[in-house]
């Protein structure tokens, strides 16, 4: 008995000096957090800004995803509206429409990132070979300049060069013994216009980062390579690509988790009804079934499909990406 007493005591005497370490862990992690943010506050106030927008715009509307689960109607409000689960996914996942929007939205996406990705790498290499003086600064300007562009200005450009009647593109191919084109009515010309038009508008602003990079490379080691003997393509291919290596795989993961979501205000303003065909991707189609046919449970459950393929996507690429890279977002 005195045993188990003795015992007993000790047990008792352990868990009170486990309660108390935790305590006092608990305590010294609660005063290094205050201490830290009274260090640092500054700093926290600086970002609370920015840190409030993100929660208050991009976070607090989320409950609303729960439309794409119900039959929503405005009379009934958000909670008050039946549930449904999966009813409107299943509809647009059996929709005949279904693949055309998808092989639509990917094969602008891909053709974008294929066509668009090495551009502004090839660009920034180039400039950077370039010795400071009026033509890099002319070259710069040129290039960067479309960005500014706005989209609507940006469209009706298009439309203008591209016009059949008084189009410079369509005087130029007559000039050439060419028939005439109406690029913009023709659904097998509408990818290329878009996406051709978009690297012509990005490819110098998308540099930028690019030769931000560039600027940390080490001299000396151009200075070795050319001593011993390297090519200035040789030092571009072994010193300037692996320095923006890092660089490049953060940004095409990032262009991986766009996919899905292809530039709705271009392709609405470049749309008509003789190249739907080609020019309905999902923005688009949630545009339409949300705001025009005012279904909005259906079309809160497309947009929230979209966004679920672009997370895998980002996902997926960003762990291929750390494995083969060691450089990834996460």
């Amino acid at each position: 008995m005195k045993a188990q007493t003795i015992c007993k005591k000790e047990v008792n005497q352990w868990v009170i000096q486990i309660f108390r370490y935790h305590r006092q862990a608990k305590k010294t992690k609660f005063q290094q957090l205050k201490l830290k943010l009274k260090k640092n506050q500054q700093l926290y106030l600086f970002v609370l800004p920015a840190f409030l927008v993100i929660l208050i715009f991009s976070y607090g509307p989320m409950y609303g995803i729960i439309i794409a689960f119900k039959d929503y109607m405005p009379s009934l409000g958000i909670l008050g509206s039946p549930w449904v689960g999966l009813k409107h996914f299943q509809r647009f996942f059996e929709s005949y429409y279904f693949w055309d929007l998808i092989k639509n939205t990917l094969g602008i996406s891909v053709y974008s990132l294929i066509v668009g990705f090495p551009l502004p790498i090839i660009l920034a290499l180039a400039l950077n070979e370039i010795k400071d003086g009026p033509f890099k600064k002319i070259t710069q300007t040129v290039t960067y300049a479309p960005n500014f562009i706005a989209v609507v200005v940006m469209v009706g450009m298009i439309i203008a060069f591209l016009s059949p009647s008084t189009g410079v593109i369509n005087h130029l191919l007559e000039f050439a013994g060419l028939q005439r084109i109406n690029f913009m009515t023709d659904p097998k010309w509408f990818k290329t216009i878009y996406v051709l038009s978009g690297v012509w508008q990005g490819t110098g602003w998308g540099s930028v980062i690019y030769l931000a990079a560039l600027s940390g490379v080490d001299t000396q080691l151009h200075e070795a390579a050319t001593i011993d003997g390297a090519s200035r393509l040789q030092r571009v291919w072994y010193i300037n690509l692996p320095t923006i290596m890092p660089t490049m795989v953060i940004l095409l993961i990032m262009s991986f988790g766009s996919l899905m979501s292809v530039g709705f205000e271009k392709v609405i303003l470049m749309q008509n009804p003789l190249n739907m065909e080609s020019s309905n991707v999902i923005a688009t189609f949630v545009y339409q079934q949300g705001l025009l046919d005012a279904q909005y449970s259906f079309a809160s459950a497309v947009g929230l499909f979209n966004s679920v393929i672009n997370s895998i996507l980002l996902i997926s690429v960003n762990s291929i990406a750390k494995r083969l890279s060691n450089s990834s977002l996460l």
